[in-house]
């Protein structure tokens, strides 16, 4: 139903009239560096098992999107990081999602798998397994990077990665 004052269908509950709100989820990470080379993470979970990702997840409460990105990369590669700031955006509204990837490089070189990782390691732009990504996010965020890379000079990127509805 429509509540009042609102213009969209919200779950309202028919016995307190409370209106339960669904919005988009924030996944945070980053782009961990170190030198010429990129850390990379091999899923252990699903969606997308065994294949090579960053270091990113869902945004907790009460932290910020940064927090949660160093988060993210200490619990999935066990890696230290200092951020450099947003680098990319990206939103996919037909998953109700919103990506945000902090530029970062690596303060040492002590990293491993967390439990969510099958294997942690450091790329080169020519070693990247560009065929086994996890998602789209990646890939563009990398392909942004290397690219960037070779200017010295990294924007912050949005971009809205919108899939056709399928057919039914």
């Amino acid at each position: 139903m429509i509540p009042e004052g609102d213009n969209r269908h919200r779950h309202v509950c028919n016995t307190c009239n409370t209106i339960h709100y669904q919005n988009p989820r924030i996944i945070t990470g980053t782009l961990p560096i170190h030198e010429d080379k990129v850390l990379l993470c091999k899923r252990a979970i699903e969606p997308r098992y065994g294949l090579w990702t960053l270091p990113a997840g869902f945004m907790e409460n009460g932290e910020t999107t940064e927090q949660g990105a160093s988060r993210e990369t200490w619990e999935e590669a066990r890696a230290n990081i200092a951020l450099s700031g947003l680098y990319t955006l990206f939103n996919l509204p037909q998953i109700n999602q919103v990506y945000f990837f902090y530029r970062g490089h690596l303060t040492d070189l002590d990293f491993g798998p967390g439990p969510e990782s099958l294997e942690v390691a450091l790329f080169e732009e020519h070693q990247i397994p560009w065929e086994q990504l996890a998602f789209p996010v990646i890939t563009r965020t990398l392909q942004h990077y290397f690219s960037d890379r070779k200017h010295d000079h990294y924007p912050v990127r949005t971009e809205d990665i919108i899939r056709p509805p399928r057919a039914r």
